[in-house]
């Protein structure tokens, strides 16, 4: 009889301790909200806020024009198909160098989860490049996995005479 109570004590015990961790979970609050867009640092935080909460409209808005721009549909497939990948990435920005009036540097670091529980996170030290167009601040460049390869990136040029 004095095992059934020690057994039924512990599993209580387990209840009450899933039962605080659900609500603490659940609780919570996000503390990652949109910024400002009039600085640099800001469009860079906005711009990775953005692809992770998928809201790709507002995203693709940060970015600058330019040639090799892509265009909606095929920046929106390159993070709904994986190709880009953030799901294992965040992002902290940094300081803003080199700036202009027309142009800005913002430091980034892409900070990578482990793939397993027993190794550590680890970070890339990169740069965003961002250039004033009517008024407001785009980028030019993200680090991957938050921007594309090819984009903004010259086309090769064909050596083959016709």
């Amino acid at each position: 009889m004095k095992q059934d109570r020690f057994l039924i004590g512990i599993l209580i015990f387990i209840v009450v301790l899933v039962a605080v961790a659900l609500g603490l979970f659940f609780m919570r609050q996000d503390s990652l909200t949109y910024g400002k867009d009039d600085t640099p640092e800001g469009v860079v935080h906005n711009y990775a806020l953005a692809i992770q909460n998928m809201d790709f409209e507002r995203a693709y808005a940060y970015l600058a024009k330019g040639d090799s721009k892509p265009d909606f549909e095929t920046f929106r497939k390159a993070f709904l198909s994986r190709q880009l990948d953030t799901s294992q990435a965040a992002i902290q920005v940094g300081a803003r160098r080199n700036t202009s009036s027309t142009e800005a540097v913002v430091d980034v670091t892409i900070v990578y989860s482990s793939s397993d529980p027993f190794s550590r996170p680890y970070s890339d030290m990169q740069t965003a490049t961002l250039v004033k167009e009517s008024g407001k601040w785009k980028l030019t460049f993200m680090p991957n996995p938050f921007w594309g390869w090819d984009w903004y990136s010259p086309s090769p040029k064909s050596t083959v005479a016709p």
